[in-house]
Order: structure tokens, then sequence, then C-alpha cells
């Protein structure tokens, strides 16, 4: 078999050799600090020893006996000096406290490394416990200042739409109060044009009505006047009529007859024409506004 044909066998991974090599020697490193630390602290403290001594105290002293009283001359006397202020005695003096018996330099074990490790496991716990909780805490008064802010907002929005609510109400009030009185105004408009049209209609009719009454009282004096020129031929049957149509002048002068239907009688038509060719110039209206250029007359010979 040739060396090219045999399989290549794999590599080992030298990354993962010096992994496991720096993280040994890390945590040796970092049991040696915590020991030394541990034992830095665990140092006891040296022993200091005081020696005490009392003052000497004083031998007492024996009086010696007094020499043979002689009585001296009695003196003159002399001003009685004043009393010199005693002098304050003074505090005695606190004894000492004395010193603590020195302690036995007794060393204590060194704690193992397993036991350092277990500490400072300890320590790393209680220390991310305390952080959680500190989390947890924060977590929890963020979430009460965030429901708090909603709630707020929450407030502001609905008292903003019930503002905005009364005031959408308010207008369509005041819309509707403006229609109301709108309407009513052309309501009123409306009777007051038709009170003052249906007045003004029967001041029309009234006026009217007499101008209808002085014209035909005016015509029918004109009538009489012809109906008094008219001779009526013999033997007329029944009551006919015949209707004429005048033409005048302002003054009433006649300028011309038209029959405008006849009554089936030449006699009595010719007979009525002929008067009121005779009766002119006929009666004047009693009002000049009544003149009427153009008559139309009717005549029955028996009315």
């Amino acid at each position: 078999m040739a060396p090219s044909d045999r399989p290549h066998r794999p590599r080992r991974p030298r990354g993962k050799l010096i992994a496991l090599f720096l993280a040994l020697g890390v945590n040796l490193i970092f049991l040696a600090v915590l020991v030394f630390s541990v034992s830095w602290q665990n140092r006891q403290p040296q022993a200091v020893t005081a020696e005490l001594y009392a003052p000497p105290t004083k031998a007492p002293v024996e009086p010696t006996p007094p020499p043979p009283e002689v009585k001296p001359p009695p003196p003159e006397p002399k001003p009685e000096p004043k009393p010199e202020p005693k002098p304050e005695p003074k505090p005695e003096p606190k004894p000492e406290p004395k010193p603590p018996p020195p302690t036995p330099n007794i060393e204590k074990p060194q704690p193992a490394p397993a036991d350092i490790a277990e500490k400072a496991r300890a320590e790393a716990e209680r220390k991310r416990k305390e952080q959680a909780e500190r989390e947890r805490k924060e977590q929890a008064e963020r979430e009460r200042k965030e429901a708090e802010a909603r709630i707020q907002e929450e407030k502001k929005q609905a008292e903003l739409r019930e503002r905005q609510q009364r005031d959408l109400a308010a207008m369509r009030a005041q819309a509707e109060r403006e229609t109301q009185q709108r309407k009513q105004a052309e309501r009123e408009a409306q009777f007051r044009a038709q009170a003052e049209r249906e007045s003004r209609e029967r001041a029309t009719q009234a006026t009217q009505a007499a101008l209808n009454r002085a014209q035909a009282d005016w015509i029918d004096k004109i009538r009489a006047k012809i109906r008094n020129n008219v001779n009526l031929p013999p033997n007329i049957p029944g009551n006919p009529e015949a209707r004429f149509e005048v033409a005048q002048l302002p003054t009433g002068e006649v300028i011309d007859v038209k029959l405008t239907k006849s009554s089936g009688v030449p006699a009595y038509d010719d007979a009525v024409q002929r008067a009121i060719l005779k009766a002119s110039p006929l009666p004047k209206p009693a009002q000049p506004d009544l003149f009427v250029r153009t008559l139309e007359l009717r005549f029955r010979p028996y009315d």
C-alpha cells in the first residue's frame, strides 16, 4: 500500500489542550490568592506584657514629746485675722486598670482550600441572590410605575374623550337650537307673508269689489239711459238678449256701435242700436279710473 493511500489520522486539536492548561493555571492562582488572603486576615495579634509598680509607702513618724509649758506674759490684744479659705481636698488618684492577662498564643487551624472554595461559592451565590432580588425589586418597581403611568394616561384619554363628547353634544344641541330657531323664524316669516298676502288679497278683493260695484252702477246708469230711448217693436216672442260693443270717449260721446250677438229679432236689434247712438254722451263714471273705452252692453226687451 502506498503512503498516499493510507488514511490520514485526525490531528488532535491543540486549542483544547491550551485552554485546559490555562484554566488549570487560573484556578491554581485563584486558590493561592484565596489561601494567602485568608491566612493574612487570620494572623494572631502579638501579646503585650506590662509590669505595674505600686508607689512606696512612708513609715509613720513618732511624735516628739512637747517641752514643759512656760507661761508667757499676757500678749497684747491683736486684731483677729481673717480666716483663710480652706483648701479643697484633692481627689484621690484612681487606681490604674489592670491589663488583661496575656492570652496564650494559640495558632488557629488554617482553613482548607476546599472550605475556601466553598465559602467563595457561597459568597458568590449570596451575591447572585442579592443581585437577583434587587433586579426583581427594580423590575417590580418599573412595572408598578409603568402601570401607574398607563392608568394615568388611560384616565387622561378617558377625560379627553368625555370632554370631546360633551363638547360635541353641546355643539349638536346648539346646532339643533339654531335649526329650530331658524325654522321657527321661517315659519313666522311665512305666516307673516301669508297674512300680509291674504290681507292684500282681501284689500284687493275689497277694492275690486268696490270697483266692480261702482262700475256696475255706472253701466246700469248707461243701460238705463239707453233703455229709455228704445222703441220696442210689437210682437217680440220671448225675452231674447242682444249684445253690443260700444266704443266711447272719456267725455261719454259714442263713436262706434257693433252688434256682437243678435236677439233674433232684427227690428229689436235696430231699435237698441239707434237708442245707443241717441243716448250719446253716455253718463260718466263716479271715479275717473273706472272709465273703460269699450263696453259690452246686454239688452232684453222685457227687463
